[in-house]
């Protein structure tokens, strides 16, 4: 029997574990001491790891993967976003004004509701707060469309924040407005949302962190051990470290420093140095996250040629110039740079600045660049990413509601041939490129098996309609893949993350059957018996 001083403090024995391990494809099982893996194989072999103080888990009936890793998600900002109303369960507009009626029943006179979860196509190509304002009483409210990209403010939330008109700001956000100049309450992008959001009446920290801690342990239960944060906001490192320090983080947490281009050069230097901040034991940073547009719906992707309503003409960084120096000034101080690109001309820009650009190393690892969403490529992008090292950031329920007769809204603003280059997940891995898979919750869900099902489908599993472009969907050990040694290797974590093996962190996500022999349409239904995330269980386990 080992000594104390090295035996495993966790064990789990009796198993079935896929390892995505190349040397040791399978075990049965494995043992954990200081977040590592210590010993994989067979059963015998780790309990001879383990002595009277360890504690084992019975595996039997557990089908164990490498931890699943979000590389994609807002658990902070989506938290907040959605604090009165979500949603994003409303079948239509009018189960929306239903659930917003209720909620104004219990509120004061004059008291903000602050919701997520709105679908454009409910309003057609012109949304506007009437149609909530008399739902919610004519009281503030300000309601995220489900994309995270754009907002309606009804007419008091806006005199709370002092709009009367439109506004002028550093990036492509827009308080849109009518012929006559009077804001309809679509606000678009950040900025335009942000000058509202100034009006809303705070949370105390408390009230933030307990919102924060019931996400991301509804994260660990669906077998969630880490995730890729691409929110910033002021409050967000003084909240994660006060959480660390409480043991009030289940799920491993990297975090994205955003660029602005309202910045000027000081602010610039300031927030690549935030990027670099070396965290503590469950959560750090090291990444820097950029805008290059929008989206598809509001008209704000940047597109090589204008959609079907004239937009998507313009980038979200007016001086692309000044946003390729500022990946330069990031991956020069070792920070990875990850941009959001949408529109076949921001991805252009975006790989430009990427090839452009000195490579990233941070701590010894490195800081791979990255482009969010990539969901409108030209053909010629394809060889780009591998030539460049770029990782391809991926959501597979982004293409929820799009439909193969190109009937739908997203289609209809492309138009053919465009629509018909949409998420190419297949071709990028064909060409080389790395996918790291993710759910950018609250946009769809957060629940990996639900992507991996779409990843593997590109449709509703269980439901009936065509898939979207089927030749692009994923394998089983792909979409797994996706979610971990994707992940890992976006993060610049390949050597110590992704993987079942000795040396490794200790990340394990546990099923009731296999998700990689599970047909697709299963998946949603599966049970997660235990997730471990840095040798700490932190769902099931007995």
């Amino acid at each position: 029997m080992p000594s104390r001083s090295t035996a495993a403090t966790l064990a789990v024995v009796g198993a079935r574990i896929r390892t995505g391990d190349p040397a040791r494809p399978w075990a049965t099982a494995a043992a954990v001491r200081d977040g590592v893996f210590t010993v994989v194989g067979d059963d015998d072999r780790v309990r001879s790891a383990c002595d009277a103080a360890t504690r084992v888990v019975d595996g039997r009936g557990m089908h164990l993967v490498p931890g699943l890793v979000d590389a994609h998600c807002h658990p902070l900002w989506g938290s907040r976003a959605a604090r009165d109303a979500d949603l994003s369960g409303a079948r239509d507009l009018d189960e929306a004004r239903g659930v917003l009626a209720a909620i104004a029943a219990g509120r004061a006179p004059g008291e903000w509701i602050i919701g997520h979860g709105l679908r454009r196509g409910w309003f057609g190509d012109d949304p506007r707060a009437d149609a909530v304002d008399d739902a919610v009483g004519g009281r503030p409210a300000f309601l995220t469309f489900r994309d995270g990209h754009g907002a309606l403010a009804t007419r008091a939330a806006l005199a709370a924040a002092g709009i009367t008109g439109a506004e002028t700001f550093g990036d492509a956000s827009r308080v849109v407005c009518d012929a006559g100049g009077r804001p309809t309450g679509e606000l678009r992008e950040p900025s335009a949302m942000e000058a509202v959001r100034t009006a809303f009446p705070q949370q105390t920290p408390q009230e933030r962190r307990l919102r924060y801690l019931r996400t991301l342990r509804d994260m660990a239960a669906m077998g969630i051990t880490g995730a890729h944060v691409m929110d910033d906001h002021p409050n967000d490192v003084g909240d994660l470290e006060a959480m660390d320090a409480a043991g009030q983080l289940p799920v491993r947490l990297l975090l994205h420093i955003w660029m602005k281009p309202e910045m000027d050069d000081p602010a610039i230097a300031d927030a690549v140095a935030r990027a670099g901040h070396p965290g503590g034991a469950r959560w750090r940073s090291g990444a820097a996250k950029f805008f290059l547009d929008g989206v598809v719906g509001s008209g704000t992707a940047w597109l090589s040629a204008p959609d079907a309503l004239g937009e998507g003409t313009h980038p979200f960084w007016p001086d692309p110039d000044r946003y390729r120096r500022a990946v330069a000034h990031a991956a020069a101080a070792g920070v990875g740079c990850t941009t959001h690109a949408i529109g076949d001309r921001a991805i252009d820009v975006a790989l430009e600045a990427y090839a452009a650009a000195p490579p990233a190393a941070v701590a010894g690892r490195t800081a791979r660049h990255r482009i969010e969403h990539a969901e409108l490529l030209d053909p010629r992008h394809l060889p780009r990413f591998s030539a460049h090292g770029v990782v391809a950031s991926m959501q597979p329920l982004h293409c929820e509601g799009v439909r193969e007769d190109g009937t739908d809204a997203w289609s209809r603003r492309l138009g053919t041939p465009r629509n018909r280059w949409g998420w190419p997940v297949r071709d990028l891995m064909d060409a080389g490129a790395v996918i790291a898979l993710g759910s950018d919750w609250p946009v769809t869900p957060a629940d990996p098996r639900i992507g991996l099902a779409w990843a593997r489908l590109r449709r509703r599993p269980g439901g009936a309609d065509p898939p979207y472009r089927p030749d692009q969907a994923m394998t089983a050990e792909q979409a797994l893949a996706g979610y971990t040694a994707g992940a890992a290797w976006a993060a610049g974590e390949e050597h110590v993350s992704g993987r079942v093996a000795e040396g490794m962190r200790a990340d394990l996500t546990g099923f009731a059957a296999d998700p990689v022999e599970l047909p697709a349409d299963e998946l949603p239904a599966l049970p997660v018996l235990l997730t471990v995330s840095g040798g700490e269980v932190t769902h099931g386990g007995g």
